[in-house]
């Protein structure tokens, strides 16, 4: 099985970057190992439907990003199937997701979309200002981010090695805009 862990955000709004920092965070702390599956790491910033081609590759996606939700607080997290979306969630709140939710729904209608799950972060800051700064909320909920994708790849397969425990988010928030993500293709 072929598994693509996608990071979509803008990484110069604040906390609407956590899904590129995210996967950048992931390559820099583990390694992936399954006999039977790849996993690819993408940061697909907001590139939206120029991902589709990239997308389509794949067996099972992961989409790491922002979302909104009913009686939510900034750094609550979600981990949901995208084809059951629990109504109280909203992933409409920035042009970037509604062009990621577009582009997943335009996939959905050719009947190419693999198997998706969103990983979603309530944020506290977004395109306040121009900064790569992530709220404390933000850099709080990476452990639960964490935790759920290297449970959720151990179900289905993927052994997550961890090769660089130092790794931490806020430290990655800084210089994602220019590292090589090294599990998997640069789109």
């Amino acid at each position: 099985m072929n598994i693509l862990i996608l990071g979509i955000g803008n990484i110069l709004f604040q906390d609407e970057g956590i899904g590129a920092h995210f996967v950048h965070y992931l390559d820099e702390k583990y390694e992936f190992i399954s006999e039977e599956s790849t996993v690819s790491i993408v940061d697909g910033g907001t590139l939206a439907q120029r991902l589709i081609p990239e997308i389509v590759k794949y067996d099972e996606v992961i989409v790491v990003d922002c979302v909104d939700a009913l009686d939510s607080k900034a750094g609550d997290v979600y981990f949901f199937d995208y084809k059951k979306t629990p109504s109280h969630i909203n992933w409409q709140g920035s042009a970037h997701e509604i062009e990621m939710l577009q582009t997943l729904n335009m996939i959905d209608m050719n009947h190419d979309l693999p198997t998706t799950n969103v990983l979603g972060v309530i944020p506290k800051r977004v395109a306040d200002d121009t900064t790569f700064d992530l709220s404390a909320e933000i850099i709080s909920a990476v452990n639960l981010m964490e935790k759920v994708t290297v449970n959720y790849l151990e179900k289905i397969g993927v052994k997550s090695n961890i090769i660089n425990a130092e790794t931490n988010i806020e430290l990655i928030s800084e210089v994602s805009f220019k590292r090589e993500i090294q599990n998997g293709p640069r789109v």
